[in-house]
């Protein structure tokens, strides 16, 4: 007791200005580098915490990466029993074994295409440069000891520029740019490695035979176990593109027509969606560049027509493009709103007017957009897309007429402003105030148009898909109605000027 009493002691001083203060003892210079340390310590404990969680968040989000980690660690597994295998490691050049592990840590990709695409650039890379370095290694021999550094220098300088001169040419660049890298690496390895080495053909045979081995088990690990195939992720991506853009349309114009702001995160996110669908290019190009090297496999053939599918990404991007511009235009408007500038905002007649039909407008982008997302994604031609287009058409030549009617409302509803101004206006005149406070409006409507144009470009593109790609009927089986008006509206639409 008395021990802990005599711990809990503490020296008080009275300072001259009567207060009470404790003086506690330091610490030390062991008790900061203590305190240093156990800070130190506990930084890096939360941050591999963080890291851990992370990992375990995206695992648990697409159970997909793991199991390629998975696959990545079999085939590395397989292979190096080149290694641990005495007898194949004998038959396969000693040290060259290695060459088919760093093959399979540098060739397998998520996808079987893209694994598909760098097997087969490093496979043909390979042969062509170990073939030619044979050759110029036997034209050096014939050629004396003499010239014989000399050939051999100039012909890696020659090759070795010519093939990275060919990276930028776009059709290597975009098919075989991985195979013009590894036939650079494989002729200068194998020229070097030939003039000091005697059996040239045996150091080539083995390099060969290694990077064979290491490519197929890729390939047979990458297609019979979890297969992920770049077909059906483009496929997915533009199916998701489309609803996207559909709830991205919804959201914005229900946000300035209807003022719903229950849910804000949620509906944040899915107003800008259209922004997933503006960065997407670079993705469904990889993509399908990588989908033409895989084989047939579910109900996509061998030669199915994935450059349509960057036509059908074109098309959703210029629908992003007027979804973004609405969605400024909307934000611009819900600014006026809050700073409360009665001069800037539209009468409340005029939205009235216009809401029920630019929601009607809305309403039959989003039936369309939804349509063709279902299309896609059940690869089933669609029986209604035409009388939806139809209707779609129908409703925005409503608005247009309620748009050229504008002036006339406007008169009407301004009893303040004098005789003179009313004639001006008629007149084709126009009141600053006035414009300035129908404007955003006005913008809001030219905009859906846009919109609605811009949607039946994407209309014809999933309809071409759907012809080439021999899409099945629906299976209601009811003949597609087509009416004339419908393509003569777009063909229109897209000539002439936009209000």
């Amino acid at each position: 007791m008395e021990k802990e009493a005599s711990s809990r002691l503490e020296w008080r001083i009275n300072v001259p200005d009567g207060t009470l203060k404790t003086l506690e003892p330091e610490t030390g210079v062991a008790g900061e580098i203590w305190v240093g340390l156990k800070g130190f310590i506990g930084g890096i404990v939360l941050r591999v915490w963080r890291a851990l969680e992370n990992a375990w968040n995206i695992g648990v989000a697409d159970p997909r990466t793991v199991i390629h980690g998975v696959k990545v660690a079999l085939a590395l597994t397989v292979v190096s029993l080149f290694y641990y295998m005495r007898p194949l490691y004998d038959n396969f050049g000693g040290n060259n074994a290695i060459w088919a592990v760093m093959t399979v840590v540098v060739v397998f990709e998520y996808t079987v295409g893209a694994t598909l695409s760098k097997c087969i650039n490093r496979v043909i890379g390979t042969f062509l440069a170990g073939a030619l370095a044979v050759g110029v290694h036997w034209v050096a021999e014939q050629s004396g000891d003499q010239f014989k550094p000399i050939i051999l220098g100039i012909s890696v300088f020659l090759l070795a520029s010519g093939a990275t001169f060919s990276r930028f040419i776009p059709s290597i660049k975009a098919h075989f740019d991985y195979g013009a890298m590894i036939f650079i690496l494989t002729f200068s390895l194998v020229s070097v490695s030939g003039y000091r080495v005697v059996e040239l053909l045996e150091l080539a045979d083995q390099r060969l035979s290694t990077v064979a081995i290491g490519t197929s088990m890729c390939i047979l690990v990458t297609i019979l176990f979890c297969p992920v195939w770049a077909g059906c992720e483009l496929h997915r991506l533009v199916h998701q593109n489309i609803e996207k853009l559909a709830d991205s349309l919804d959201e914005c114009v229900s946000e300035y027509l209807k003022e719903n702001r229950s849910g804000q995160e949620d509906l944040n996110k899915k107003k800008l969606g259209y922004k997933c669908v503006l960065n997407s290019k670079g993705a469904e190009e990889s993509m399908a560049n990588f989908a033409r090297w895989e084989p047939r496999h579910g109900r996509f053939k061998f030669r199915n027509p994935w450059k349509q599918y960057l036509k059908i990404g074109a098309s959703l991007r210029d629908c992003a493009y007027c979804i973004e511009a609405l969605n400024g235009c909307i934000s611009s408007e819900i600014k006026v709103k809050t700073m409360a500038d009665k001069k800037m905002q539209a009468p409340p007649f005029l939205r009235k007017h216009f809401s029920d039909k630019c929601m009607k407008v809305s309403s039959y982008l989003i039936s369309v957009l939804k349509e063709l997302a279902m299309s896609i994604m059940k690869m089933q031609k669609s029986s209604k897309i035409d009388c939806k287009v139809a209707e779609m058409n129908l409703a925005v030549e409503e608005l247009k007429d309620s748009l050229k009617s504008l002036p006339p409302h406007l008169i009407a509803s301004t009893g303040e402003e004098s005789n003179e101004t009313k004639t001006m206006v008629k007149e084709g005149g126009g009141h600053p105030g006035r414009i300035m406070m129908v404007l955003p409006l006005v913008t809001v409507v030219s905009l859906l148009a846009e919109i609605a144009v811009r949607v039946g470009g994407v209309v014809d593109a999933v309809e071409e898909l759907a012809r080439l790609a021999e899409f099945k009927p629906a299976k209601d089986g009811k003949p597609q109605a087509k009416p004339n008006y419908v393509r003569t509206y777009f063909r229109k639409s897209k000539s002439s000027d936009h209000v």
